[in-house]
């Protein structure tokens, strides 16, 4: 049984916290424009909002390839600033007799998630901070959040972390959160699964560094299974050339995993999930799990069909020849035959 986690990145942007403040920005202003028009005959005048000299502040630093940090900190205040004037302005004129359900659900949802962007930029500029719990990381979509990764290229994605199981050629998807969690502590569960499948526990669990804690050794030595990989504390001076072969072994076998995720990516767009909703993206990377086992499953019955073919190809080559044979013999019986030719 092999085990890892990996992560299906969702189709957004790069988020940055400026471009962010500045979508979050522009849709401010949009609403007050719609909830102006219930309105108007009560104001004098439409509330300002700065919005081409906003837009001109906002292009003056995105447009450079690196700005400076007090730049990039000038800026996020000066469109903080705006989405503060914004806000009040949306209070004002619902005080005023403006009715937010003539909003679309969408434009009320973004609504509210503009608040809640507003108070973690706040914030994160008030206490110079980079990071903060549950950040919002996209305006359409925010329940997705960052995953720090660490490999080399992508230190960061954005989109669904996925703890699956890999065995006898299949993979199974066992759990599925838009909040970074530790795959370790999926272990238990998982192996339970395996035996609530197959009714028996592995021989053998072929996982990465991240699962081989305490816990995990000594819940899998009660109950016989052996887990990969070199032992806790400091190494031997000398190890074994066994045991050398059996590293290489249980790291081969670890990477077949790897190999399926790959494969789920390039192959079955695991890498970049279309869908915007939080359940149709959770039901896309699931029906994505489902096509790769049943393209396992149809290569494997292929598979043996051509070997059930060839271990009867003797067999149909001697039917084969036989009925030439006597297709020629009554070839040349009516070509010779007198009294068939007179006819």
């Amino acid at each position: 049984m092999i085990l890892d986690a990996t992560c299906a990145p969702s189709d957004i942007s790069y988020p940055t916290d400026l471009g962010l403040l500045n979508q979050a920005r522009k849709h401010t202003e949009k609403i007050i424009d719609l909830l102006y028009e219930q309105v108007k005959n009560q104001l004098d005048r439409k509330p300002r909002t700065y919005r081409k000299l906003a837009r001109k502040n906002y292009l003056k630093v995105a447009k450079k390839r690196r700005p400076f940090r007090e730049e990039r900190r000038k800026s996020l205040k000066q469109q903080l600033q705006y989405i503060r004037r914004n806000i009040s302005h949306i209070k004002q004129l619902v005080k005023m007799g403006a009715n937010l359900s003539k909003l679309s659900n969408r434009q009320y949802k973004i609504l509210l998630v503009i608040s809640e962007i507003y108070r973690q930029q706040l914030w994160l500029y008030e206490n110079n901070k980079k990071s903060i719990d549950d950040r919002i990381v996209s305006l359409n979509q925010p329940h997705i959040r960052p995953i720090v990764r660490g490999k080399a290229g992508k230190t960061v994605e954005f989109g669904a972390k996925l703890s699956a199981s890999y065995f006898d050629g299949y993979v199974f998807l066992d759990r599925i959160s838009w909040n970074n969690f530790n795959e370790s502590t999926d272990l238990k569960t998982q192996i339970e699964s395996f035996k609530n499948y197959t009714g028996y526990y592995p021989e053998s669990v072929h996982v990465d560094k991240i699962y081989r804690t305490q816990k995990n050794r000594a819940w899998c030595k009660e109950r016989g299974i052996r887990i990969s990989g070199p032992p806790l504390g400091r190494p031997p001076a000398n190890i074994s050339k066994e045991k050398k072969k059996q590293a290489a072994e249980d790291e081969k076998i670890r990477s077949s995993i790897e190999g399926k995720f790959g494969q789920g990516k390039r192959r079955f767009s695991l890498d970049c999930v279309m869908t915007k909703l939080s359940q149709t993206s959770k039901t896309a990377i699931a029906i994505t799990f489902l096509v790769m086992n049943l393209s396992t499953y149809l290569s494997r019955l292929l598979r043996d069909f051509l070997c059930l073919f060839v271990s009867n190809l003797p067999f149909l080559r001697f039917n084969i020849s036989k009925h030439y044979n006597l297709l020629n013999f009554s070839k040349q019986k009516l070509i010779f035959s007198p009294s068939l030719n007179n006819q």
